[in-house]
C-alpha cells in the first residue's frame, strides 16, 4: 500500500509537470487584455475575438469550441500578421468590453486592419464553421481582370472600385488590398496590372476609380486624388463611396441595420423598378441630408419583403410606396407621388419626431383616464385603432435595446 504522503507527492509532481510543460498561451485563443490588445490589433490583418463572461453558461459552452478552432486556424495560417483568434474576459477587462460596446455574452467580433467590422459573427458555433469563416475572411478581396473589356460586363447594380497598377508588388497596391479587405462587403473590388491597363494610367502612377451603381443611381465615376500610400485617407474615401446615404435592406443585413438603433424610412419597390430607386435617392440627397443622423434611409425589394407590406395593408400591386418603421409601429407615407413635392418627405419625418403620426393614427390627441384615445365618428364613440406593429424589429436580436421615440405610446 502506497503511503498517503507518497501519493500526495506523486500527484503534486504530476501537476507541476503539467504546469511546466503546458503553457495555455500556446494553445487555444489568445487571452487579450488592455495591455496586449492594441498591439495585437495593429499587427494582424484579422483578429476574431470572443468576448465572454465566466459566469455565463453560454460563454462556458462556447469557450472550448472557440479554443479548438483557434488551434486549427493557427495550423492553417502559421505566418504571423495574418490572423489571431483572441478572447476577452469582460469582467476582468471591463474597459475593453466598454470600448467595443459589449452588452451580451458571448459576443463574437471581427477586427480587420485594426478596425471593427459592422457585423458581428452570427454563424454556426462549431469548430468547422469558425475555421471556414476565417478562411473565407482571408480570401483575396480583389478580382483581377485581364482585358479592359471585362469592365464593361460589371454588374451596374453594384458599387465597384477599380485599381490600375503596374504590378502587384507596388506599395500602393498593398494599401488598396488592405482597404478592399475592410470594405469588401460594401463594394466589389477589381484590379488590373501591367500591359492590360497601361493605357489607363501613366507609368509608375497607379489610379483608383470608383464606379457607382448606375442602374439605381445618377452618380458619376470618381477618381481618387489623395495619397495612395496613406491608409486612412484612402480608406475614408472608399468608405464614403461604398457606404451610401441610401442603402438596400436585405435579410442578410437587416439585423445589422436594426442594431444601429435608428428608425427606417423605406422605399418598397418592385424588383425591376430601378427608376423609383433613382428618384428616391435623388430626393434624399437633395432634401434630407440633414436627417442622416436620425434616420436610416433604405430601399427594399417589395417582393422579398412582402410581410411588411401585408402589415401595412398593401401588396405588390401597390408598389412603389414609402413607409417608416420606428421599431414600434409602421407608418405609411400618403402617396409615393408626394415625394416629389419639396418638403413633403421632410414633413413626414418631422411628424414622426413630434409624435403626430402616432396621434393622427389614433384620430386625435385627446386621452381618457385609462390613457386610451376615443373619437366621435358619425355621432358614435369609438376606440382608437393601433398602428401596424414593426416587422423589422423582429429581425434584430431580442435582447438588444433599441432607440425608441419618447413621444410614442
Amino acid at each position: 500500500m502506497i503511503p498517503l504522503s507518497s501519493a500526495r507527492t506523486a500527484i503534486f509532481s504530476y501537476f507541476m509537470v503539467v504546469y511546466v510543460f503546458y503553457n495555455p498561451t500556446d494553445s487555444g485563443a489568445v487571452q487579450l487584455n488592455s495591455e496586449n490588445l492594441d498591439m495585437t490589433l495593429a499587427s494582424n490583418e484579422l483578429v476574431f475575438i470572443n468576448f465572454y463572461a465566466e459566469w455565463c453558461r453560454f460563454s462556458n459552452i462556447l469557450q472550448p469550441i472557440f479554443d479548438e478552432a483557434a488551434d486549427k486556424v493557427k495550423e492553417a495560417f502559421p505566418d504571423g500578421g495574418r490572423v489571431v483568434m483572441g478572447k476577452v474576459d469582460c469582467d476582468r477587462e471591463s474597459s475593453v468590453a466598454s470600448r467595443f460596446h459589449i452588452s451580451k455574452y458571448p459576443t463574437l467580433k471581427i477586427i480587420r486592419n485594426g478596425q471593427p467590422t459592422k457585423r458581428e459573427y452570427r454563424g454556426a458555433r462549431t469548430v468547422e464553421a469558425f475555421t471556414e469563416f476565417v478562411k473565407k475572411q482571408l480570401e483575396d478581396p480583389i478580382k483581377e481582370f485581364h482585358h479592359l473589356k471585362d469592365l464593361e460586363k460589371l454588374d451596374t447594380k453594384k458599387r465597384v472600385v477599380v485599381g490600375y497598377f503596374d504590378r502587384r508588388d507596388m506599395p500602393e497596391y498593398n494599401m488598396f488590398r488592405r482597404v478592399a479587405t475592410n470594405l469588401k462587403e460594401d463594394c466589389v473590388f477589381h484590379a488590373g496590372f501591367g500591359d492590360t491597363v497601361s493605357a489607363m494610367h501613366p507609368p509608375g502612377h497607379p489610379i483608383i476609380v470608383f464606379r457607382p451603381d448606375v442602374a439605381v443611381s445618377d452618380a458619376n465615376d470618381e477618381t481618387f486624388t489623395g495619397n495612395m500610400n496613406n491608409f486612412d485617407e484612402l480608406n475614408i474615401w472608399v468608405q464614403e463611396k461604398c457606404v451610401p446615404l441610401v442603402r438596400e435592406i436585405t435579410f442578410e443585413n437587416a439585423e445589422e441595420l436594426t442594431e444601429e438603433g435608428l428608425p427606417f424610412l423605406i422605399l418598397f419597390h418592385a424588383p425591376d423598378d430601378f427608376q423609383s430607386i433613382k428618384d428616391y435617392k435623388a430626393v434624399i440627397e437633395s432634401q434630407l441630408m440633414s436627417e442622416k443622423q436620425n434616420i436610416n434611409f433604405l430601399t427594399a425589394d417589395g417582393k422579398r419583403f412582402a410581410h411588411p407590406l401585408h402589415h401595412l395593408g398593401k401588396s405588390q400591386s401597390d408598389l412603389p410606396l414609402i413607409a417608416i418603421d420606428s421599431f414600434r409601429h409602421m407608418y405609411l407615407f400618403p402617396s409615393f407621388k408626394d415625394m416629389y413635392a419639396p418638403g413633403k418627405l421632410k414633413q413626414f419625418l418631422s411628424d414622426l419626431y413630434s409624435g403626430k403620426l402616432h396621434r393622427e393614427f389614433h384620430y386625435g390627441p385627446e386621452r381618457n383616464e385609462d390613457n386610451t384615445i376615443e373619437v366621435v365618428i358619425n355621432g358614435d364613440l369609438k376606440k382608437a385603432t393601433t398602428p401596424p406593429e414593426s416587422t423589422f424589429k423582429n429581425l434584430g436580436p431580442s435582447n438588444k435595446r433599441y432607440t425608441l421615440l419618447k413621444d410614442e405610446l
